[in-house]
């Protein structure tokens, strides 16, 4: 931890993109045009239709190229100045990265980086936003997203229990943390930790909840300064 500062451990999901354009499975209804989301972000989905799957990414690729970091991301980033922040993120969009932010834990992947459909070790950033067939790793296997599917295991989930578990204070913004595993880490905060939740949306009031602010990311992170800054050490 840095010298003098509180470590802050941010949980972030869907909200936390969705005021700057990138659109949730939810809110497509668990559509992508007429495909259902099994159909394109499952390794059952890639070994039936690889070509299909890659559209489906290239599409969110290219979207993200017109995407930008919101107020919301940007405070999280400017938070930096007075608390020791790890993020770890449910999204895969690099928003975090370009608000500035500086640690940050991606539990799902990552949109803008591939890898080996057989060497899960082997994993590329990804000149520009389109990914074919026929785009092979060193090791001459088909290059897939470095994205988590639905039904694959999430092998950084070790890594960001150890990181909440260090956490002085916990924000929880723009998810519901209720898919698993990743609703479990909320579990591995010390007793006694404040935890905050930012999030618009209905959230179950059970749980270690100090403080639930019922807004968006951006209004909602302007409030959470102000709650905040009992704890900046000097």
């Amino acid at each position: 931890m840095e010298k003098n500062k509180k470590r802050l451990v941010v949980l972030s999901g869907a909200g936390m993109s969705a005021e700057s354009g990138i659109r949730t499975f939810r809110e497509m209804g668990g559509l992508w045009e007429e495909y259902d989301v099994m159909e394109v972000a499952s390794p059952e989905a890639w070994e039936r239709d690889p070509e299909l799957v890659l559209r489906f990414y290239n599409e969110r690729r290219k979207a993200l190229l017109n995407c930008q970091p919101n107020p919301g991301h940007l405070a999280l980033a400017e938070m930096e100045h007075d608390f020791d922040v790890h993020i770890v993120t449910q999204n895969v969009d690099d928003l975090h990265e370009r608000a500035g932010s500086s640690k940050i834990m991606h539990l799902h992947g990552e949109l803008k980086k591939v890898r080996s459909s057989r060497d899960e070790s082997l994993v590329h950033e990804l000149d520009g936003w389109e990914l074919k067939m026929g785009d092979l790793c060193e090791k001459g296997s088909q290059l897939r997203p470095h994205i988590v599917w639905f039904g694959e295991a999430v092998p950084m989930i070790p890594r960001a229990v150890r990181i909440v578990e260090k956490a002085d204070i916990l924000l929880i913004i723009g998810t519901s943390l209720q898919v698993y595993p990743a609703a479990s880490l909320i579990h591995y905060v010390k007793g006694g930790t404040p935890v905050y939740v930012i999030d618009p949306n209905e959230v179950l009031e059970s749980g270690p909840y100090r403080t639930i602010i019922k807004k968006g990311a951006s209004e909602g992170m302007k409030e959470m300064k102000g709650l905040l800054k009992s704890f900046i050490t000097t």
